[in-house]
């Protein structure tokens, strides 16, 4: 019997590589839903909202970001609910965080978007960089899960 495992492990093996490789692409509502809670969540943060960014986080959500220079790259941990206190403490200039929509991807209840941006204080630039969102989809619909970001002053993408 054992030597029938590698002949039957060889003639099944290119059909579920082949499977695998042709899953289809996720529902349009689905990828509209997703790119909704992103675009919500920096609708809020322009109004200086609070409650409006908390409800499209996931419960425990993490924020990230990488920093270049000087020195070596970095990854530092950012607080949620600093944040969300920073978007609610009042400000004269919004914060209005530009994105386009890159990649999306969806599996299941799990979802992954890219999304270039350029960072304003009113009509005053920032900063530029990448956004990484790493959405999970609860009961109440498409919540964030995980942001990490790039940030710098040139070479916007």
């Amino acid at each position: 019997m054992k030597p029938l495992l590698p002949l039957l492990l060889s003639l099944f093996a290119p059909a579920f590589a082949a499977r695998a490789q042709t899953t289809a692409p996720p529902p349009p509502t689905e990828t509209a839903a997703v790119q909704a809670t992103i675009r919500a969540f920096f609708a809020g943060m322009r109004a200086g909202d609070s409650a409006a960014v908390r409800a499209t986080l996931a419960p425990g959500a993490i924020f990230h970001t990488l920093t270049n220079g000087p020195g070596p790259p970095a990854v530092h941990p950012e607080s949620p609910a600093a944040f969300l206190r920073a978007v609610g403490t009042p400000h004269q200039e919004v914060w209005d965080e530009r994105i386009r929509f890159g990649q999306v991807l969806i599996d299941a209840n799990l979802a992954s978007v890219w999304t270039p941006y350029e960072f304003y204080r009113g009509s005053t630039f920032s900063h530029c960089g990448y956004n990484s969102f790493q959405l999970v989809k609860l009961a109440a619909g498409w919540r964030i899960a995980h942001v990490i970001d790039t940030r710098r002053q040139d070479k916007c993408p």
